[in-house]
């Protein structure tokens, strides 16, 4: 599924937290986002379609960050410099996550790998992964839900570029906001209160 050693890309392997939620638990989330076998066709369709375009897709989400304070600061060390090596690291794991979107199976190890995303914006595990001391240790979770807006529908023009009717990039985008929004549920459960979540 890589092409190259990613540092700090781990899927699969022991060292992933493995997830609290089951996979009956994982089936019910999919079936309240309307996620179906349909979608899992036109998500590997789009992962076709993105996968030339990875570097791209990053470019303007990093410009985005970029472009807000508040988001670039999680990257930046106590004198208020960015972390070239973090930004870096994360970059080539984010470029994976949008194949993994696309071609993973929703398995145990997706969960798990969910699971660890989430902690990893989490103080559980926050700069742990690269070693770093960036001075924000926490992602307010209030910016893993907003998120879920720029990173979606930014992809829509990316869906299009490869001559695609315009009912297939459709379905394309649909599945892409769907398993993005899935994705982000997953990703918050670090954040809520054991027994709230």
């Amino acid at each position: 599924m890589t092409t190259a050693v990613i540092p700090g890309y781990n899927y699969g392997e022991a060292t992933v937290a493995r997830s609290p939620l089951t996979l009956a638990e994982l089936a019910e989330l999919k079936q309240a986002v309307m996620f179906t076998e349909e979608d899992e066709k036109y998500l590997r369709m789009a992962g076709d379609v993105l996968a030339d375009q990875v570097e791209q897709i990053l470019d303007l989400w990093y410009g985005f960050v970029a472009a807000h304070p508040f988001l670039v600061r999680h990257f930046l060390d106590a004198n208020g410099q960015p972390i070239s090596e973090y930004l870096g690291n994360v970059r080539k794991r984010f470029g994976q996550w949008i194949l993994d979107t696309c071609r993973r199976p929703y398995d145990q190890a997706w969960l798990d790998y969910q699971y660890e995303i989430g902690l990893r914006h989490h103080r559980s595990k926050k700069n742990q992964t690269d070693g770093v001391a960036a001075a924000s240790t926490h992602v307010p979770l209030r910016f893993l839900i907003a998120l879920i807006v720029p990173i979606t529908i930014t992809i829509r023009d990316f869906l299009r570029k490869k001559g695609h009717s315009e009912q297939e990039v459709d379905k394309m985008y649909h599945a892409w906001f769907k398993s993005v929004a899935l994705q982000v549920a997953l990703w918050c459960q670090p954040y809520v209160q054991e027994g709230d979540y």
